[in-house]
């Protein structure tokens, strides 16, 4: 089974590098742009055929691992 983990910042943490890439979309030309906020995906292939074992398991890989709990927040996608 494969994974998608999306990891963003939460709301209300600042995002100097989101704030810096909307900088530079302006500057490029580029108008009508909002807030930009900026993360990471992290693909994953699990042997594990079980859904709810799965999301269990990347889960805790997230709390553990991959997303800093106090500042980020993350979203899991199962992909068959």
């Amino acid at each position: 089974m494969k994974a998608r983990v999306f990891v963003t910042l939460k709301n209300g943490v600042l995002d100097p590098q989101g704030k810096a890439i909307g900088h530079a979309l302006s500057g490029l030309g580029f108008e009508g742009v909002g807030e930009v906020r900026q993360g990471k995906v992290i693909d994953i292939e699990l042997a594990e055929s079980d859904r709810a074992k799965a999301k269990a398991s990347l889960t805790e890989m997230c709390e553990k691992l991959l997303a800093n709990t106090i500042i980020e927040k993350y979203d899991i996608e199962l992909q068959a």
